[in-house]
C-alpha cells in the first residue's frame, strides 16, 4: 500500500530505510551486509588490519558489538583474529584474502547502488541533497 502525506523526518526515515534495504538485499547476494562492509572498509583502509578496540572506534559502536560482527566475519572466512604484536592485551582483526575479495565485490555493489540511487537525479538536485544531508547531520 502507497502511503500519501508522509512528510519531515517521516520522510527522511522512509527514504533511508527503503535505500538501506535495497543495498542490504544486494549485499546479501555475496553474503554481506552494511556493517560487515563497513567493518572490511576500515580494515582495508588500515592496511589490512586494526585492533578491535580501534575498528570499534572508526565504526562509531561498542566493543562488544565489534566482538560480535568479528566473530561473524571471521565465521564467514574474511578476517581472521591475530595477536597485536604492539599491545599483548589486544587481538588484531585482519583482513584475509577472501575477505579483500568480498570487500571488493562490495564496493562494486555499493558504487553501483549509489549510481542507480543518484542517477535518477539530476546533478543540481543530487548537489543539493548531499548539502541538505549534511546541514542536517551538523544539526
Amino acid at each position: 500500500m502507497i502511503e500519501t502525506g508522509r512528510t519531515g523526518l517521516f520522510a527522511v526515515l522512509h527514504a533511508a530505510s527503503s535505500l538501506e534495504a535495497r543495498v542490504e538485499s544486494r549485499l546479501a547476494e555475496v553474503g554481506l551486509s552494511l556493517p560487515k562492509l563497513a567493518a572490511l572498509h576500515h580494515l582495508s583502509q588500515a592496511g589490512d588490519s586494526l585492533p578491535l578496540g580501534q575498528l570499534a572506534e572508526r565504526l562509531a559502536c561498542v566493543k562488544s558489538n565489534v566482538t560480535q560482527l568479528v566473530d561473524r566475519l571471521e565465521s564467514d572466512g574474511l578476517v581472521t583474529r591475530a595477536a597485536d604484536p604492539s599491545d599483548r592485551r589486544s587481538r588484531l582483526a585482519v583482513l584475509t584474502e577472501s575477505g579483500k575479495s568480498a570487500y571488493a565485490k562490495g564496493t562494486q555493489i555499493r558504487q553501483q547502488s549509489e549510481r542507480e540511487i543518484f542517477g535518477a537525479l539530476s546533478s543540481d538536485e543530487a548537489s543539493s541533497l548531499h548539502t541538505l544531508l549534511a546541514k542536517l547531520d551538523r544539526s
